[in-house]
């Protein structure tokens, strides 16, 4: 499993849901299909990566057009 560094930036799925127009739980179906890593806290609340989730809405935004 991999470490987190002290600099990188987690995202809440509400954040994320912003940057792609979605709800929320759209995220984490993606998550749970695998198309986002999640990381969980504590508390059990899911965070993603902003660097992994800036390289899916860039392709994201490739297919569209």
């Amino acid at each position: 499993m991999s470490r987190l560094t002290d600099a990188e930036v987690l995202l809440t799925p509400s954040e994320v849901a912003a940057l792609f127009r979605v709800d929320p739980k759209t995220v984490t179906r993606w998550a749970k299909a695998g198309k986002l890593t999640s990381i969980r806290t504590l508390g059990g609340h899911r965070r993603y990566r902003e660097s992994e989730v800036r390289e899916l809405l860039k392709s994201h935004l490739n297919t569209q057009g």
